[in-house]
């Protein structure tokens, strides 16, 4: 198994995570998910307001090895994406959790947290 998982936050099967705060849910992808992908060198962030539904694609990250698509973990509106990986999205790499992260988004359906994973379950499937 490789990574980290913090315990805080909430998982999606595609390698992203979740730390919620009222009704806004902080994306990113995972520990394991970006030493799979190794030296990412591009992401492509999406426009603020536009309006996601669980599961749909969000941003494109892209690494010396491939091009990955990362998906909406929760549906509502992108209030805010991480501008300083434009420059430095190495940053994905180097802190996942913290200055790594892709983008807010403004919930419309709080409940769909419930069909994410926690901690535990999403390290049984990285295993």
């Amino acid at each position: 198994m490789s990574g980290e998982v913090p315990e805080n936050l909430k998982y999606a099967k595609t390698h992203e995570w979740v730390d919620v705060k009222g009704d806004i849910a902080r994306v990113g992808i995972t520990d394991h998910a970006q030493s799979e992908l190794t030296d990412i060198v591009f992401v492509e962030l999406p426009d603020i307001g536009r309006e996601v539904k669980q599961g749909d694609e969000i941003c494109v990250v892209e690494s010396v090895k491939s091009v990955s698509e990362i998906y909406a973990p929760v549906s509502g509106k992108i209030v805010k994406t991480n501008k300083e990986l434009e420059d430095a999205p190495e940053k994905i790499n180097q802190s996942p959790y913290e200055e790594g992260w892709l983008v807010e988004i403004e919930m419309s359906n709080p409940d769909e947290l419930s069909n994410l994973l926690s901690a535990e379950d999403y390290k049984k499937i990285i295993a």
